[in-house]
């Protein structure tokens, strides 16, 4: 378990922490003026995940994608806060609890500040990113296995899903947003899609 270094924004508090045997980042985010807390996958050690949102309560949780190492924990997470659980329906089957339904457009409140559904099909059928925009500074996104440093997430040599995963995360996420923007990725360090960009061309070339 890893306690990663918390961003302090002008609405958002984002705190990220390390858990699991793989190396899971769960993102907890807080509201700055309402104290409202959403965290972001649920991924193992919930006993860590507790004490991380501490005695502010929990409002919601959103699993980015069905892959089991990102929802160990969320089972016990939502019996223990009472948060309700968000996912795409797509991958909502593979969850242990029932979900809300999140689809591509469609926008996830904490507190005062709001997140954009990015849905990015090809890791899984239903992965999701969540798109903060903050008001003072560069956009934050939160790209589950999706997007890493270094490269899209892992489509098992398929190159169909291959193709719909690199297309979705050009035009969804490179296309739309400034080389500002901060990635945080469902496992490692954060980086920018600044510096990821220029290798988008070497990324198609290698499929995977």
């Amino acid at each position: 378990m890893t306690l990663h270094a918390t961003a302090v924004l002008p609405d958002l508090e984002i705190t990220t922490l390390e858990v699991g045997d793989f190396g899971n980042d769960a993102y907890l985010l807080r509201c700055r003026h309402t104290g409202e807390q959403l965290l972001i996958d649920a991924a193992a050690d919930a006993k860590a995940l507790t004490s991380l949102i501490g005695d502010g309560g929990l409002a919601s949780v959103v699993t980015t994608h069905g892959h089991a190492d990102h929802w160990k924990a969320l089972a016990e997470i939502v019996a223990s806060t009472g948060a309700t659980a968000y996912a795409h329906p797509a991958d909502a089957g593979s969850l242990p609890v029932p979900t809300q339904p999140l689809v591509d457009g469609d926008t996830v409140t904490v507190g005062s500040s709001s997140l954009e559904v990015i849905h990015l099909v090809g890791h899984t059928p239903g992965s999701i990113a969540l798109l903060y925009r903050d008001p003072e500074g560069p956009p934050q996104i939160f790209t589950g296995d999706s997007l890493f440093p270094g490269g899209v997430g892992n489509t098992r040599g398929n190159a169909a899903n291959f193709t719909s995963l690199l297309n979705d995360v050009i035009g969804k996420i490179f296309d739309r947003l400034p080389d500002s923007t901060i990635v945080h990725p469902g496992h490692g360090l954060p980086t920018t899609l600044g510096a990821e960009r220029p290798s988008l061309p070497e990324w198609r070339e290698r499929g995977w």
